[in-house]
C-alpha cells in the first residue's frame, strides 16, 4: 500500500504558506535512498551515481545530492549551466546528449566534464567546438535488435527494442570511434548504454553489465584502447502501483559484483570504475504533486477537477501513465466511488486518473499525486496559460524550504515582445 509522506495536517498547514496546486519533495527520502544506492555499490571504489538532471532539474534538490556524493549528468546548454551553478566541477559532471549544437560542446569541454559521445560523426562537431578531444572520453553503444530478459508468468519481465532507438553508436562505429579518438589524444575510454525504461527486475542492470562489460575486453583487445569507467546509465524503475514490487538496489549491486568479477576481473580490468545515471529510481517516489479539490461534475462519469492540470504533471496526459493518488485524511477510508481525476486545461486528456476507485471526495479535500519527484515538475509548460507551479523541499527536522516559487503572469508574459511591428 503506497503512504504519502506528507499527513493532511501537513498538508493544510504547508498549503496555508504556499497555496496548491505544488509539487514537495522529501529530504529524509531522497538522502536514504542515495545512501542505500552506495552501499550497494561500495565493492567498486571509483562508483559515482551521475543524476540525471532532466529528471528533477531543481537547483536544491541538485545540492542535496551533491553532499550525498553524486555527480550530474546533463544533457543540454541549460543543464550545464545549471550544474556548474551548483558547484559541480570537472568530472563531476557528465554530458551525454544526442543531436548536439556545437557550442553545447565547447561549454562541455570548458567545464571539464565527461563528454559522451552519442554518434560517431560527433567527434567531428567536438573537435570543430573545442579544438581537440579530451583526455578522457565516452561513448554510446546501441546494440541494437531486442532486448528482453527473463520470463514469468505475464510475459517477458523486461523487453525494450533498442534498434527503435536514436540513441548511440553501432558495434562497427563504436569500434572506430574509439581508433580515432585514440589518434586524436584521447587516453580513457569509457562505455554508456541505455537498454530498457522503469525496468522491476533486479536482473535488468546486471544482464545490461554483462554486455557492457564484454564490449569493454573486447574494444581493448581490438583497438588497444583503456577503458577506466562503464556507465550503466539509467533504467532502474520504481512501482508506480502499489501492487508492483519494489527493485532490491542491494541486489542489484550484487547481481553487477557477480558479472564484474566473472567478465572484467579474469581479463585484467578489475580496476574500471562504474556509474550509473539514475533519476526516476532517485527522486520519483520521494515527490508528491498536491492539489485542492474545486469542483465536483456528475454527468455521464462522476468527475473531480483539481487546481493542478497536465501542465503541472504531463505523464498521464501525455503517455497514459498511472500514478496513485491518496485523498489525504482517508487513507484507511475503503474506496468505494469511481472518478475521473481531471484539471483545467482545454484538453480532454488532462486527467491524473480515469474510472479510478477512490474514497469518497468532496470539495475542499486534498490529494496527493505519488511518484511526481521525477519527470514531474521538469516536464511542466504553459499551455492555455497555465503557470507552472512551486516546488517545495520538506525537509528532515518537518520545515519546509521553498525551493522554486510558482510562476506569476508577467513570468508568463516575460518573452513577448509587446511592440512588435506586426
Amino acid at each position: 500500500m503506497k503512504r504519502p509522506f506528507v499527513t493532511k495536517e501537513q498538508a493544510e498547514a504547508i498549503a496555508a504558506r504556499y497555496p496548491t496546486p505544488f509539487h514537495i519533495y522529501d529530504e529524509g527520502g531522497i538522502r536514504a535512498n542515495a545512501r542505500r544506492l552506495y552501499r550497494a555499490f561500495a565493492w567498486d571504489p571509483g562508483f559515482r551515481e551521475y543524476f540525471a538532471v532532466k529528471a528533477t532539474p531543481t537547483p536544491g534538490i541538485l545540492k542535496l545530492l551533491k553532499e550525498e556524493g553524486c555527480g550530474v549528468d546533463c544533457s543540454s546548454l541549460t543543464e550545464l549551466m545549471m550544474a556548474q551553478r551548483c558547484g559541480f566541477r570537472g568530472e563531476e559532471i557528465m554530458f551525454s546528449s544526442n543531436d548536439t549544437p556545437a557550442e553545447e560542446f565547447a561549454l562541455a569541454a570548458r567545464l571539464g566534464a565527461i563528454i559522451n559521445l552519442d554518434d560517431i560523426s560527433h567527434i567531428d562537431t567536438l573537435l570543430a567546438a573545442a579544438g581537440s578531444v579530451p583526455r578522457k572520453i565516452c561513448c554510446r553503444f546501441n546494440p541494437g535488435g531486442v532486448f528482453q530478459l527473463g520470463e514469468s508468468e505475464e510475459g517477458f519481465q523486461v523487453m525494450d527494442s533498442p534498434g527503435d532507438a536514436k540513441y548511440g553508436m553501432t558495434r562497427e562505429q563504436i569500434a572506430q570511434a574509439f581508433r580515432r579518438l585514440k589518434e586524436l589524444g584521447a587516453e580513457e575510454f569509457g562505455i554508456h548504454a541505455f537498454l530498457a525504461s522503469n525496468t522491476l527486475s533486479n536482473d535488468y542492470y546486471p544482464a545490461l553489465a554483462r554486455i557492457l562489460f564484454r564490449l569493454a575486453v573486447e574494444l581493448r583487445e581490438e583497438t588497444g584502447c583503456r577503458v577506466t569507467f562503464i556507465d550503466l546509465s539509467g533504467g532502474v524503475g520504481v512501482p508506480y502501483r502499489p501492487e508492483q514490487p519494489e527493485n532490491d538496489i542491494a541486489a542489484i549491486g550484487e547481481g553487477v559484483r557477480r558479472a564484474y568479477e566473472e567478465v572484467l576481473v579474469p581479463a585484467g580490468m578489475g580496476d574500471v570504475a562504474l556509474c550509473t545515471e539514475l533519476g526516476r529510481f532517485m527522486l520519483a517516489p520521494y515527490g508528491h504533486l498536491i492539489t485542492r479539490v474545486i469542483h465536483e461534475k456528475h454527468i455521464y462519469k462522476d468527475y473531480i477537477g483539481v487546481d493542478a492540470c497536465a501542465a503541472d504533471l504531463m505523464r498521464p496526459a501525455m503517455y497514459g501513465a498511472y500514478h496513485h493518488i491518496t485523498v489525504l485524511g482517508k487513507e484507511d477510508v475503503p474506496c468505494t466511488h469511481k472518478y475521473d481525476v481531471t484539471g483545467a486545461l482545454c484538453e480532454n486528456n488532462d486527467k491524473f486518473a480515469v474510472d479510478r476507485m477512490l474514497p469518497e471526495i468532496r470539495v475542499g479535500d486534498l490529494l496527493a499525486i505519488h511518484d511526481t519527484g521525477a519527470h514531474g515538475h521538469a516536464m511542466g509548460y504553459q499551455y492555455n496559460g497555465r503557470l507552472r507551479s512551486a516546488e517545495l523541499l520538506l525537509r528532515q527536522d518537518g520545515s519546509v524550504t521553498l525551493l522554486r516559487r510558482a510562476e506569476t503572469p508577467e513570468d508568463y508574459f516575460a518573452t513577448v515582445v509587446w511592440d512588435a511591428d506586426v
